[in-house]
């Protein structure tokens, strides 16, 4: 596996993971390396730098956490995932059921969010229930 960081014609910077240098030019030149913010199809290599292990024990300092927002993209998407989930009941799989008998004024309206197909989704948009994808995976809550 080889990773390129790449930008396109309208120089956002991404980064993406190959299986060889060749699988990259095949796949540039067949047209299916495309920016993941705009869509532009115009992607070239940047200079990157090596990725060196450094020693176990080099002194430098703590590695950055995981589960901590890196950037301020992360910060948003965090954020927005704090106010869903203590604002909004958390209903699971339920969430098509449920959205749908909210819509049809079978039970009172409450703000969930849950997980849902992506056919039962298109379904509920059809039909004009209110929904939204959410930028994340819900955390499943057990009981």
């Amino acid at each position: 596996m080889i990773r390129y960081s790449l930008t396109c014609a309208k120089d956002h910077a991404f980064d993406s993971w190959f299986q060889s240098a060749s699988a990259y030019d095949s796949l540039q030149a067949a047209g299916h390396v495309a920016c993941p913010i705009c869509g532009d199809g115009t992607i070239g290599k940047t200079l990157m730098a090596p990725t060196v292990r450094p020693a176990r024990n080099a002194g430098a300092g703590p590695a950055a956490r995981l589960s901590q927002p890196q950037n301020d993209v992360e910060s948003a998407f965090a954020a927005m995932r704090k106010q869903v989930e203590e604002n909004s009941e958390y209903v699971g799989l339920n969430f098509v059921t449920e959205a749908r008998r909210m819509h049809e004024g079978h039970i009172d309206e409450r703000a969930i969010y849950g997980e849902a197909k992506a056919d039962e989704a298109r379904a509920l948009i059809d039909d004009g229930v209110p929904v939204a994808p959410l930028p994340f995976i819900p955390a499943r809550k057990t009981n």
